[in-house]
């Protein structure tokens, strides 16, 4: 059989995954063939993902954490409507988030059986606390907050978030599989040390830069993983709280490799060059005409029209557009700011 080459970066703008770090990449194949969804047996990376977890806690302002590796935020979020609405006691469970919410929680609603009411975004694409206030009520199960929005990298204001869902007994979970990364060298109040948070998304493959699959569940409490357990009879583990079973051992090696790397010098470092590209791209479609969001975290969006969209993927940039139909630019790690030269200049052709 030919061989097959994997995707190029050199034009991919839109992708909210990147290159591996080269010690992720290397501990990822290392650990391939281990399992530590049977810990019994994969003691080894059992405990690498144990040093995972703790890491993730450090990240996110959280001590003595809770939580495991998963495949990626779309896992992580259902895994957090399923505690949620396994620890409740109703019969009518609903959620409550923004519209900016990842679409994982549409399925988390229809796997789960968990009503999803989403509530306005306010001007600057955050969250509306008072629509979320007027959405809550007894059967409210989770109060769902964005730390890094997937369009435009917005952080919602999650200690208002929490105290709303504290008033109606409710979880509290950030969706922050993008911006964990990138929010510690920032002012955002948004982790377990700023509000009464009680579960959080954070994907190391992601600008964490470890390999996929490599995605975060952490959590304040280990009675609320417990939530998620179930028996595993014949393993030499008895009770399993991961949503798979069998999984590779290469997402936890990876991720410990990328944060050992990397945390904290490292990170910080990328999200300055990250959020400097990102303000460059910003002020350079501005000088053009484009109406252009502002950049909070590096995630740049601009007007731009469909035809001109078509074009660029003709030309082999990988861009996508935003439901309000601008187009969107994430600055991740592998886009350089000769990348960005590049593609201005062909956008000078049009």
């Amino acid at each position: 059989m030919q061989r097959v080459e994997p995707q190029d970066f050199s034009r991919v703008l839109s992708s909210m995954c990147t290159k591996p770090h080269p010690a992720a990449r290397e501990a990822a194949e290392e650990f391939l063939a281990t399992n530590p969804g049977d810990p019994g047996t994969y003691e080894t990376v059992s405990e690498l993902e144990k040093e995972a977890v703790d890491m993730l806690g450090t990240v996110t302002g959280l001590p003595n954490p809770a939580g495991y590796i998963t495949s990626g935020g779309t896992e992580a979020n259902i895994q957090a409507v399923r505690i949620a609405r396994n620890r409740a006691d109703t019969d009518r469970p609903n959620m409550v988030a923004p519209d900016s919410a990842h679409f994982s929680f549409n399925k988390a609603a229809d796997i789960l059986n968990v009503e999803l009411r989403t509530t306005p975004t306010d001007a600057d694409h955050r969250a509306d606390p008072d629509a979320v206030a007027q959405a809550v009520d007894e059967d409210t199960v989770v109060v769902v907050g964005v730390a890094g929005s997937t369009e435009y990298g917005r952080v919602d204001p999650i200690p208002e978030l929490a105290d709303i869902a504290n008033e109606v007994d409710a979880l509290c979970h950030v969706d922050a599989a993008w911006g964990g990364f990138v929010l510690p060298f920032t002012d955002h109040r948004w982790h377990f040390g700023h509000a009464d948070v009680d579960t959080m998304t954070i994907d190391p493959h992601k600008m964490g830069q470890a390999a996929i699959p490599s995605g975060g569940l952490v959590t304040h409490s280990k009675s609320l993983l417990d939530e998620l357990a179930v028996e595993t009879p014949y393993l030499e583990s008895k009770s399993q709280a991961t949503l798979t079973g069998t999984r590779s051992g290469a997402g936890v090696a990876s991720a410990v490799a990328a944060m050992d790397a990397l945390w904290p010098v490292g990170y910080r470092e990328q999200y300055h060059e990250s959020m400097a590209n990102a303000e460059w791209l910003a002020d350079r479609l501005a000088a053009r005409g484009h109406d252009v969001v502002e950049p909070e975290l590096p995630i740049v969006a601009a007007d731009m029209s469909m035809p001109v969209t078509e074009d660029l993927r003709r030309r082999g940039w990988r861009v996508t557009k935003t439901g309000a139909g601008e187009m969107r630019v994430v600055c991740m790690p592998h886009v350089t700011r000769s990348m960005l030269r590049s593609f201005v200049a062909e956008l000078d052709w049009f």
